[in-house]
């Protein structure tokens, strides 16, 4: 199997590598100092915007879009790239890269009208506006979709919404002008897969009620947020509904396979940093009498995290390249593996490095503690490993232990 990388995609490699080395390494703190002040907390702040502009003028931007809207990258050809903007867990927005865009404007690419296309796809393109993504709910196991409750009810020309969710990733942003809401327009279908329906949702439609920005360990993820929203009569025009009646399973599987594979390539990226910083602090800190490089439970764990990385990088990019060869429907199983490893993985190195870092690796100096809470919640985001668990073990028992390559 051959994963040598395109002729544009290594020249993209180098290009992002030196536009983190060279603008975004220097401000990662000053980004997090500009998102601290609360009457602020949730505008996208100056370093960020300015970083948006350069990179744009520099044709760094929409690198995860093939076809018109992006150059044209390979799911294999994108994803060092995506590695290299993983090191900074706010990166990937510097190149309108970031979720849920992605996500939405893939939807919206994928399944969207011209009109549609029109309204919310070109400024989500051109880094104008931010989106949201609603489809978890409080009060179901939202782990199965065909349990979610809110409801999406015709009424001449509109649909009327009426729902509670929460950890809609990206809402609390005031640059997020549309919301991307996934409901019941048939419950009563005796197929459980054709009851739901995604809709579009202007934010400030009225009846669209942010609760509270929900914390994840104790982080807000400002300025982006992952709000608690309750829908009460929420009324949108019919020609808001995405593909159709029924469709809403059909576009979420479509939306979060090639999501999942987007936070695996990220969060290498974030485990290959970890062992970067687990390799210096072992040379520069001395305990009992040595370096802690030399101590052998030390170099244990920098081999092992070295070695798991290299395996699900390998598995990374194997799930891409069957995308490529045939398809995210073909990849499934590929995709759903490489989301049992990589979240998993990556929170194992980045716990080892807090770990060699002291009480410096729990604190505010280095981004390990930021980055522990973003692996560990990916076990859960987008379909926790239970599920992924249960979907790949029934195919191999179907296939009787033999996976398509």
């Amino acid at each position: 199997m051959d994963f040598q990388h395109s002729a544009r995609s290594l020249e993209l490699q180098q290009r992002v590598r030196q536009f983190m080395r060279a603008h975004v390494e220097p401000v990662e703190d000053l980004y997090y100092e500009q998102v601290k002040p609360e009457a602020t907390r949730y505008k996208t702040p100056q370093v960020l915007q300015d970083l948006k502009r350069l990179a744009r003028e520099q044709g760094l931007w929409n690198l995860f879009l093939s076809g018109e809207h992006g150059p044209g990258l390979t799911n294999l050809d994108y994803a060092p790239v995506k590695e290299i903007m993983g090191r900074i867990l706010w990166a990937p927005e510097v190149f309108n890269c970031s979720a849920p865009d992605v996500g939405n404007m893939e939807v919206l690419a994928n399944y969207g009208t011209q009109a549609q296309q029109e309204r919310w796809l070109k400024p989500l393109l051109e880094g104008r506006i931010r989106s949201g993504f609603s489809m978890t709910e409080p009060q179901v196991a939202s782990s199965d979709a065909t349990n979610i409750q809110c409801a999406i009810t015709r009424d001449g020309g509109d649909y009327i919404i009426n729902g509670r969710k929460w950890f809609t990733s990206g809402a609390m942003n005031e640059d997020c002008e549309i919301l991307i809401v996934m409901g019941k327009t048939a419950p009563d279908d005796p197929d459980r897969h054709r009851q739901q329906s995604m809709i579009l949702v202007p934010r400030n439609t009225p009846g669209v009620r942010i609760v509270r920005d929900m914390l994840t360990y104790g982080y807000d993820d400002a300025p982006a947020g992952h709000p608690e929203i309750v829908y009460e009569n929420v009324r949108v025009p019919a020609e808001n509904i995405l593909l159709g009646e029924g469709r809403g399973f059909e576009i979420a599987q479509g939306r979060l396979g090639p999501g999942r594979i987007h936070h695996c390539m990220r969060l290498i990226g974030c485990a290959q940093r970890a062992l970067e910083l687990m390799c210096q602090r072992s040379v520069s800190r001395t305990a009992f009498g040595k370096p802690l490089a030399e101590q052998g439970s030390v170099r244990e764990d920098i081999a092992n995290s070295f070695c798991e990385i290299a395996q699900a990088r390998l598995l990374t990019l194997q799930a891409a390249d069957k995308m490529d060869r045939e398809g995210n429907k073909a990849a499934r199983d590929l995709i759903a593996a490489a989301k049992i490893v990589v979240p998993g993985m990556a929170a194992r190195v980045i716990d080892r490095a807090i770990q060699i870092h002291g009480a410096a690796g729990v604190s505010q100096d280095t981004f390990l503690a930021r980055a522990y809470v973003y692996a560990r919640f990916i076990r859960i985001g987008d379909g926790p490993d239970q599920v992924h668990l249960a979907a790949v073990g029934k195919e191999l028992i179907r296939r009787g232990g033999v996976m398509g390559g």
